[in-house]
């Protein structure tokens, strides 16, 4: 059975005062039509634009060096691949594979299977911790980015396994897959890491607010705070 919807986060209030229900009180059908996921500008939202290529290229050459002390730190200090692969649910529920600096030990999930990361987690190794901490094991998503699979910001993608999961549990969590995931987002500047079906409840809030609340304002506020993020670690795990 699904978990109780909990409305919460600035959604219920958005619908609450423009049609006078509570977000709780709609049928999925009827939410999607309210927040118009499939409006012809979702593409351009989601899409990246000339202007949006120049401005990720100029991210990536700003990153290099940063990438490149990442590269040199995983080679010293561990054996085993540089680069983490994992299949992820995209837009649509598309899976793609997601690429990551490998932040754990080769093998992590050998003994427990897919299991989300925990509180000082000792499958993280030292450079591990740091990379976390400085969210650079992430910076390889810039070439998903590149190939279309995601966007800087948006909802972040969920491994296959937790979204059948999470989709039986809490009500329109499937609406989170309409657009493209992110590198970033609003659910993870505002909500630390998360590890529990009550997280992924807490932060469908936020994402479900970005989608409909989307600007380029918004954006620059995402774009701030997770430097904010980057420069003092908080909720990496």
């Amino acid at each position: 059975m699904p978990i109780s919807w909990r409305p919460r986060r600035g959604m219920d209030d958005i619908l609450r005062k423009a049609h006078g229900q509570d977000f709780c009180e709609y049928a999925p059908a009827q939410l999607v039509d309210l927040l118009e996921w499939d409006r012809h500008d979702q593409t351009d939202r989601n899409g990246q634009t000339r202007s949006g290529h120049h401005l990720l290229n100029r991210r990536f050459i700003t990153f290099c060096p940063f990438m490149v002390f990442a590269v040199a730190c995983i080679k010293l200090a561990s054996t085993g691949p540089i680069l983490f692969r994992q299949e992820r649910v995209g837009k649509h529920g598309k899976v793609f594979t997601l690429y990551k600096f490998r932040s754990m030990q080769v093998d992590a999930e050998s003994l427990t299977g897919p299991v989300w990361a925990r509180e000082r987690d000792p499958r993280v190794t030292r450079v591990g911790w740091i990379l976390r901490k400085s969210r650079l094991d992430e910076t390889p998503q810039m070439f998903n980015v590149l190939v279309g699979k995601m966007s800087f910001i948006g909802p972040r993608p969920e491994r296959p396994i937790f979204v059948s999961q999470l989709k039986e549990q809490i009500p329109f969590y499937a609406l989170r897959l309409s657009v493209k995931p992110g590198i970033t987002g609003w659910a993870q500047v505002k909500y630390p890491y998360g590890s529990t079906v009550s997280d992924a409840l807490e932060k469908l809030q936020y994402d479900l607010y970005y989608v409909k609340n989307f600007s380029v304002f918004l954006d620059l506020i995402i774009l701030f705070n997770t430097i904010r993020v980057i420069l003092f670690g908080r909720g990496a795990r």
